[in-house]
């Protein structure tokens, strides 16, 4: 029998889904350069580089476990087709930021207008946009992981508890505290968060 590092993808990608954990590491450590590589020469940068690259093998863990892998024999192509749509989901998000609605009358991802484009407001958003990415590198861990999954991801809060390993009221807890502790910090930093 072929040891785990001998064996194809596609037999490393039916191992894990039948229980095998083991296989996807094997999986991560084959492809990781070349998936992060790919992401990094779209992005241009190294922080939002990795958070796509840990979001894209969090869908790709995901799928495997729902069964939403059509083995062709291109397991490399179909991740990083993965990390290709969460890299473009997130320049497209970036440009209104206005997925997350919260509560209160103050909503810290709509606070860019597509309206206007001189160069000073694409100036002020280019900030913005630094802004929300520093206050999200302060979260704590699993806050983060919430709030990336669900913006970036665009996953459900079902398919966020199911990938945490938490309920359901858990991960809104996590993404309602992470919403919270992004408008202290912003308040205590004095971040302006506005296109005004």
């Amino acid at each position: 029998m072929p040891t785990t590092e001998q064996r194809s993808d596609r037999e490393l990608a039916i191992a894990y889904t039948n229980g095998e954990k083991k296989c996807f590491e094997t999986l991560l450590y084959r492809h990781k350069d070349r998936v992060f590589n790919y992401i990094q020469s779209i992005v241009k940068d190294v922080n939002l580089s990795e958070d796509i690259f840990q979001d894209t093998f969090i869908k790709v863990i995901g799928n495997l476990r729902r069964g939403n892998y059509n083995d062709e024999g291109k397991f490399v192509q179909w991740v990083l087709r993965i990390a290709h749509n969460l890299t473009i989901d997130y320049f497209r998000k970036a440009g209104r930021m206005s997925m997350i609605k919260t509560e209160g009358d103050f909503d810290i991802f709509s606070v860019l207008n597509s309206y206007e484009d001189s160069i000073e407001d694409r100036i002020v958003r280019k900030q913005i946009h630094s802004d929300i990415r520093f206050l999200i590198k302060q979260l704590p861990e699993e806050q983060r992981r919430v709030l990336i999954l669900r913006h970036y991801g665009n996953f459900s809060f079902k398919e966020i508890a199911v990938m945490t390993g938490v309920s359901i009221n858990t991960a809104l807890g996590r993404m309602r505290y992470a919403i919270i502790n992004m408008r202290r910090i912003a308040e205590e930093k004095a971040i302006v968060l506005s296109m005004k």
